[in-house]
């Protein structure tokens, strides 16, 4: 029997493993994953309104134990390619340890690393960056956002790509409402400096500045934040800001081991969109944020990479059964409410990337009706990867 071996348990890991086996690939099919549940990222910016809570986006992989997928809880450390095996520590207290696994096939879908080694201060002053993306930092934004009386608040954005492109603009506006709602948001400055010359995801760029305009929000673009001091940020152009609260997004890459295996730099090497192997490897894969794929790195380009990937494998074994898949997504950006009310409005967006250039899709006008629907589309995504 094939083993099959899948370093991540998010989207994109699941996506694979739940293809494989709707494929009937005769397989051992294991999952390791870094925690013992999955913390599901398109609607965490509403933690800091109270809008979402962790108990309807936090899984555990019970369900998908009873499929028939084999999940372990570690950190991968090592891959050797050439001998075809991978190497991770941790684990349950009853299992934890060194273990080595061998496979015929491994996917790589690790997701991100958020690395801000390269920013001065960085390791002096970490404790006082927060941001969405981590369940316990995201609670001590949430915490000061809605206790603080006055002051500055800057959110940051690295350069792309990085994980959910509006997710920064999604925060600078979700603070927003809650100090409205509050009845402070004239005591507070908020500032959103970003890398890129527009936010992200550009497709909506022009809507996100027109609304800043009208929130008193000040957007600086095409400034990489080089020095965080204790109350304080610096530019790598010498401007520098003053925070009480500091909600930044460290520079995202792949984790090191991806390098250190020689699979890629920044991100793991692939040979094109629709072929997710590696370069030099027949038998390794890459799907996920992690993935070097000229598109955003959102959940839906994850799940159809995993769903590419899972094909490439059936193929590879001779198995009939293809899933239905392009590259293509419609996604939904929170933009806060102006009226101060914890009732988050988003604008729509999407790409097509069935036709080049790609077709963007948008619609500028904020709506209620986005919000609720973005919820609805993440929880069928967990309720089908995970069962519940």
């Amino acid at each position: 029997m094939k083993r099959v071996v899948i370093v991540g348990g998010g989207i994109a890991g699941m996506t694979v493993a739940k293809t494989l086996l709707e494929g009937k690939m005769q397989a051992e099919i294991t999952v390791v994953n870094s925690a013992p549940h999955y913390f599901a990222g398109p609607s965490r910016p509403l933690l800091l309104t109270g809008e979402q809570s962790l108990d309807r986006i936090v899984r555990s992989y019970e369900e998908v134990a009873r499929r028939g997928v084999k999940v372990m809880v570690g950190t991968v450390y090592s891959v050797d390619p050439a001998n075809r095996k991978v190497r991770l520590v941790g684990g349950y207290a009853s299992d934890g340890g060194v273990k080595e696994l061998q496979y015929d096939y491994l996917v790589l879908a690790p997701g991100v690393v958020l690395d801000g080694s390269g920013i001065t201060g960085y390791d002096k002053y970490r404790g006082n960056v927060l941001n969405v993306y981590d369940p316990g930092r995201v609670r001590t934004l949430k915490e000061r956002v809605w206790k603080a009386e006055k002051g500055t608040v800057v959110v940051y954005a690295p350069k792309a790509p990085y994980r959910c492109a509006p997710a920064p603009t999604e925060t600078a506006t979700l603070i927003d409402a809650v100090l409205r709602h509050r009845g402070v948001r004239d005591k507070f400055r908020i500032i959103h400096i970003d890398a890129n010359d527009k936010t992200q995801p550009p497709v909506i760029a022009d809507v996100v500045a027109e609304l800043y305009r009208k929130l008193g929000i000040e957007l600086v673009v095409n400034q990489e934040i080089a020095e965080i001091g204790e109350n304080y940020v610096v530019t790598k152009s010498g401007e520098r800001y003053n925070y009480d609260i500091l909600a930044m997004l460290e520079p995202n890459r792949a984790p090191k081991f991806i390098a250190e295996a020689g699979l890629g730099e920044n991100w793991i090497s692939v040979r094109g969109p629709q072929d997710l192997r590696h370069p030099k490897f027949d038998d390794v894969l890459a799907a996920g944020d992690a993935a070097s794929l000229p598109f955003p790195k959102n959940q839906e380009i994850a799940f159809e990479s995993a769903l590419f990937a899972a094909n490439k494998i059936l193929e590879m074994e001779g198995l009939s059964h293809r899933a239905s898949v392009q590259y293509a997504f419609l996604g939904w950006a929170y933009v806060g409410n102006p009226e101060g009310r914890l009732e988050t409005l988003s604008v729509m967006f999407g790409l097509d990337f069935t036709t080049q250039p790609p077709k963007p899709t948008k619609d500028p006008q904020p709506k209620r009706e986005y919000t609720q629907r973005k919820d609805s589309w993440e929880q069928s995504y967990l309720a089908n990867l995970f069962g519940y």
